[in-house]
């Protein structure tokens, strides 16, 4: 097929969260933008389905709330861990100032089909599925578009500013050759599922026993089960076989004992190869990185999608005003989105490196198996107040954003 051309205002690489939001906001305020996405759909499983109450909050500013809680999902007014077979609350989000104080669970496609049904209301918005950038098209150091494969051909995108939101193996980052900071993740994860009786409700997200954590995150007809292990683990796991890998998860989470041989192979598993990093530098001229393509989260308290929207979020309300005049000559507009969100996920990732390192390592590398407590989750016992410190951080991160740009029909 022959090469298309298209141009447009911004065209973001990835529909995930940060993606799918960033031209939602765009495309409200009059900007004329491409979001490309590599899938035909959104429906993948093993991704992170949390929604945060600063989320909620995003919904209500815009005036969607309504209509998002409609959107199938859970509500969770707290948080809780069973240690060796003692329940411990380690957050409550009642107590947030929030549209809707609690914590969501709605599959992840759900909440990008809701957010494009939304986008797709404003003029400007396009959405092209089953469209793969495969490298950047750049003039004198500046980017000026992306180049992608479709399942009908090539196509060049011309456009005033690339946004790359395609994941922590950004090929537009990499296409761009920004210099990234790797800091070590002590474990991995290993996802499956696990069928859900219709009477278990409240059921702790993690589950630590025996030196073993698992984390089930509840759907309608199954748990979404993550299983921690140590970083690079999984030969070792697989070299004791398959029947003593069962052990280990009933051991973590004996409520599950009755449902283990629904696992038949190792291909009933998807590994998550844990990482944690930071571009030095989020942009170049005509080119900017957010979400995961910024920042790569570890798992440790599902706050990688708020971190993702919160970006999305900082750059329509920074970018909308050069965006709207065709006018982005130098990076300090893109250096400002970097200013505004690296603060919060620097933190963020210090707080799951520590507790990873500190914590989920101490106790999935005991040599012998302990019934003993964690000395953190004994402190949740002694010190409650400690639950409204994690709710806040959980529930709307170390910095909210909240929607600044206008709505134009």
């Amino acid at each position: 097929m022959p090469l298309k051309k298209i141009q447009t205002t911004c065209c973001i690489a990835g529909g995930g969260p940060a993606g799918i939001m960033l031209g939602f906001l765009l495309a409200r305020a009059g900007i004329e933008v491409i979001v490309i996405e590599k899938h035909k759909d959104f429906f993948r499983d093993f991704r992170g389905d949390t929604i945060h109450p600063s989320t909620f909050n995003l919904m209500s500013e815009l005036g969607l709330l309504k209509e998002f809680l409609k959107v199938p999902h859970q509500d969770f007014k707290e948080m809780s861990v069973l240690v060796e077979q003692n329940e411990v609350k380690i957050a409550d989000f009642r107590h947030l100032k929030t549209a809707h104080a609690f914590l969501g669970l709605m599959p992840q496609w759900d909440f990008l089909n809701f957010l494009v049904q939304q986008a797709k209301e404003y003029p400007g918005f396009k959405l092209m599925m089953e469209t793969e950038v495969k490298d950047l098209i750049e003039s004198r150091g500046t980017v000026k578009g992306i180049k992608a494969q479709t399942r009908k051909g090539s196509v060049e995108i011309e456009a005033l500013l690339v946004i790359g939101a395609d994941g922590r193996s950004s090929v537009v980052r990499e296409a761009a050759k920004l210099k990234i900071i790797d800091f070590h993740s002590a474990v991995d994860v290993l996802w499956f599922k696990l069928s859900r009786n219709e009477n278990e409700t409240n059921v702790p997200f993690f589950q630590v026993h025996n030196g073993r954590i698992l984390v089930l995150f509840s759907r309608d007809k199954y748990y979404q089960c993550g299983y921690v292990l140590p970083k690079n683990g999984t030969a070792k796991l697989k070299s004791n076989g398959l029947i003593a890998f069962k052990g280990n998860i009933t051991e973590a989470a004996p409520m599950v004992a009755d449902r283990i041989d629904e696992i038949k192979n190792w291909e009933d598993f998807n590994l998550l190869t844990v990482k944690i990093d930071r571009l030095k530098k989020w942009y170049k001229p005509g080119l900017l990185c957010i979400g995961d393509a910024a920042h790569a989260m570890s798992p440790v308290g599902g706050v990688g999608i708020n971190l993702a929207v919160q970006d999305a979020v900082a750059a329509a309300n920074i970018l909308y005003p050069y965006l709207k005049d065709d006018k982005l000559s130098d990076v300090e507009p893109l250096k400002a989105v970097q200013n505004r969100r690296e603060f919060p996920t620097a933190v963020t990732q210090r707080l799951q490196r520590y507790m990873q390192d500190n914590i989920l390592k101490e106790i999935i590398s005991r040599e012998k198996a302990t019934q003993k407590t964690p000395l953190l989750f004994r402190l949740f016992k002694i010190f409650p107040y400690m639950h409204f410190l994690t709710a806040r951080w959980f529930g709307l991160g170390i910095r909210q954003e909240h929607v600044q740009t206008p709505e134009v029909k």
